[in-house]
């Protein structure tokens, strides 16, 4: 990093603090109507394009931002300035990457692999995005560290994206919500059952555009399984299997909380235990929260814990205080299919086995066993997930074939099954005769424009479409993998009585369905008490 760069990183990152701390950020004026004939042929007045607001904004959220920068980005909020200032600034490294691939012909394709696909009409447009958001909106969006003080003090936003740890998205959605905002969360939807359950019925009471982040929902090849199975391509189907390699390095998990040993070392026996204690024991020390974040604000309603580098940033995934696991993290884009295609609604039992599990940090590996009920004509329904490397018993249909061990689902029928990769791409009839055979299934959903899922909630929001995987949906989804969990942490099957929100069979395990907010932070909308 050059002189001069580094020295305006550290002038904004001074600013940004001071403007969190103080209050200094205040309201934007509101963009100006102007004429179409003003403007010129080609450009969009600023009165039809929808006034946007980012909180969290240093991961998924600066990709969601670019997929949005056709419209006005007017605020940006993030816990920690100088994590979210980075990826930024790694914005002219990835333009300049992408116009390099743009400017270069395909490659030629190497024998015995996969060809390696680029959609350059895609691609362009994520360029377009990424130079825009860098040149036009950064500089000159208003910044927070709270976004409660945003919401507050902000009065022209009109849409809001939550990109934050899993434990925040329900209190910014419910607060944005509750100030009529539209509002865009990544997934998973919320940290608690309870939470989904709430933001479902806030979004049947408003007429707001809602939509959550598994941007797979909004691929033609999804909507084709859907297809498929709605066609009954594979007949009467009773059973489904679903995997993904996460965490596998992604980020941690399996690992004890960073504790100083309580007894001498030598003491300590080569057990597991023993070693449990001697890892932890390496992990603990006493690490000064960086100037740039805001722990507490980042803690919200969690529990209080001591900073560690350990869970900040992303790593939070990998914890029950603050995320849901490799289930929470890829179940939306993986079960999504099979829960849309069969209709399946609330699974009436859920059992998880895993790898040892400490409680506080997610097992290396889970199985989970859902059994959801029949449907009208249709027949009961098992659905088996895996993660942490773990895989179904490959189909002998595929051959000298193996499963794509990223990820992936295998859909049984009684005719015959059907497997797609995540994000619901790829998918393809086994044997490979029942798909020469059978053709393409007759279409019958919508095709959204572009496969754009942000683009797609901005639609919505100006009621020119319909959102392709509102909260009614999304909340249910996000409750069946949130289950999974659930049972996790109950450490037994569990039965389940969806309407009610209720287990039946294990009491206590329903303090796992709700958490109850840190002091301050009580209220349902997320505000402060």
């Amino acid at each position: 990093m050059s002189a001069k760069t580094e020295l305006s990183r550290r002038k904004f990152l001074t600013t940004a603090a001071a403007a969190a701390v103080s209050g200094a950020a205040t309201t934007s004026n509101a963009f100006t109507i102007v004429p179409r004939h003003v403007l010129g042929r080609g450009f969009t007045p600023p009165s039809d394009l929808l006034n946007i607001a980012g909180v969290g904004v240093g991961g998924i959220g600066r990709a969601n931002l670019v997929a949005l920068a056709s419209q006005n980005i007017v605020a940006l909020c993030d816990v920690d300035w100088d994590y979210a200032y980075k990826t930024f600034e790694h914005l002219d490294t990835d333009i300049q990457v992408l116009k390099t691939r743009l400017d270069s012909p395909d490659p030629q394709p190497i024998p015995g692999m996969p060809l390696v696909e680029f959609d350059r009409v895609k691609a362009q447009k994520r360029l377009d995005g990424m130079i825009r958001l860098k040149t036009e909106h950064w500089p000159k969006a208003k910044h927070y560290q709270d976004y409660r003080e945003m919401l507050e003090k902000q009065k022209d936003i009109d849409a809001v994206v939550v990109a934050t740890a899993d434990h925040m998205h329900a209190p910014i959605a419910l607060a944005a919500m509750d100030l009529n905002k539209h509002v865009y969360v990544q997934k998973p939807l919320t940290w608690s059952v309870d939470e989904s359950r709430r933001l479902s019925r806030r979004a049947k009471e408003l007429k707001i555009a809602t939509q959550m982040g598994n941007q797979g929902h909004s691929l033609n090849d999804a909507r084709t399984v859907v297809e498929y199975i709605r066609a009954g391509a594979i007949g009467e189907v009773r059973e489904a299997h679903i995997w993904t390699n996460r965490p596998l390095g992604f980020w941690p998990q399996g690992v004890p909380r960073p504790e100083a040993l309580k007894q001498p070392a030598d003491t300590l026996k080569w057990n597991g235990r023993g070693i449990t204690a001697r890892i932890a024991n390496s992990f603990a020390g006493s690490y000064p929260v960086p100037d740039t974040l805001a722990w507490d604000l980042f803690l919200g309603v969690g529990p209080r814990v001591e900073y560690h580098p350990i869970y900040h940033p992303f790593n939070w995934r990998g914890w029950v205080d603050w995320g849901a696991g490799a289930i929470g993290d890829m179940g939306a884009h993986l079960i999504d299919h099979t829960m849309w295609a069969l209709d399946l609604g609330f699974p009436t039992s859920i059992e998880t086995v895993s790898t040892p599990f400490n409680g506080a940090s997610y097992p290396l590996a889970t199985q989970t066993f859902y059994e959801f009920p029949a449907r009208g004509k249709m027949p009961p329904v098992t659905m088996t997930w895996y993660d942490g490397g773990l895989l179904p018993r490959k189909p002998e249909e595929l051959g000298d074939e193996e499963l794509n061990k990223g990820g992936g689902a295998l859909i049984v029928g009684s005719k015959g099954k059907l497997l797609h990769d995540t994000y619901g791409a790829k998918p393809r009839l086994l044997p490979k005769s029942l798909h020469e055979s059978y053709g393409k299934a007759p279409q019958k959903l919508p095709r959204i424009p572009g496969e754009d899922h942000e683009m797609n909630w901005v639609d919505a929001a100006k009621g020119n479409a319909e959102a392709s995987c509102p909260f009614e949906y999304a909340a249910r989804l996000t409750e069946v993998m949130l289950l999974g969990v659930v049972a996790l942490r109950a450490g037994k099957k569990i039965n389940y009585d969806g309407p009610n929100m209720r287990i039946t069979n294990v009491p206590q395990a329903n303090d796992f369905l709700r958490r109850e907010y840190r002091e301050g932070w009580n209220s349902p909308s997320g505000k402060s008490a």
